[in-house]
């Protein structure tokens, strides 16, 4: 039986609790990118994106854009990292544009809204670290 075989029909990866399975986690960002823009499915609002890894009190998010794709305004509670891996995007925070190319790096405090517009395809990187609550 292969991996795929192991998944239910609407699943299009291996389940979380086996991705971020184990003590030390390696990751290739760049052949994470081209296996993500690799993938069947249709990009939404002109990206695809996929948790590399979770555990609380933080998640990184790997997200390939195409040019001009974009996420909608939006917050989380907690500190956010945005590190371009290749390609410029512009994040929009607090009434100020950000543009940032490979290698450019964007922290925001918790509940800063922001948006993020690929102005080229590009791979971003999206670090949240959840604040403590005590």
């Amino acid at each position: 039986m292969t991996q795929q075989d192991e998944r239910p029909d609407d699943r299009l990866r291996e389940p979380p609790a086996q991705r971020f399975a184990g003590d030390s986690h390696q990751l290739d960002l760049l052949q994470a990118l081209a296996d993500l823009r690799a993938e069947e499915h249709e990009a939404r609002s002109g990206h695809r994106q996929i948790t590399v890894f979770r555990r609380a009190p933080v998640t990184h998010v790997l997200f390939a854009f195409e040019a001009g794709g974009q996420l909608n305004q939006h917050s989380t509670p907690g500190l956010v990292t945005i590190h371009v891996l290749e390609g410029r995007i512009r994040v929009r925070a607090e009434d100020q544009d950000h543009e940032l190319a490979a290698g450019g790096v964007l922290i925001l405090s918790p509940e800063v809204a922001h948006d993020v517009r690929a102005l080229e395809a590009s791979g971003m990187l999206l670090s949240v670290h959840l604040e403590s609550s005590g």
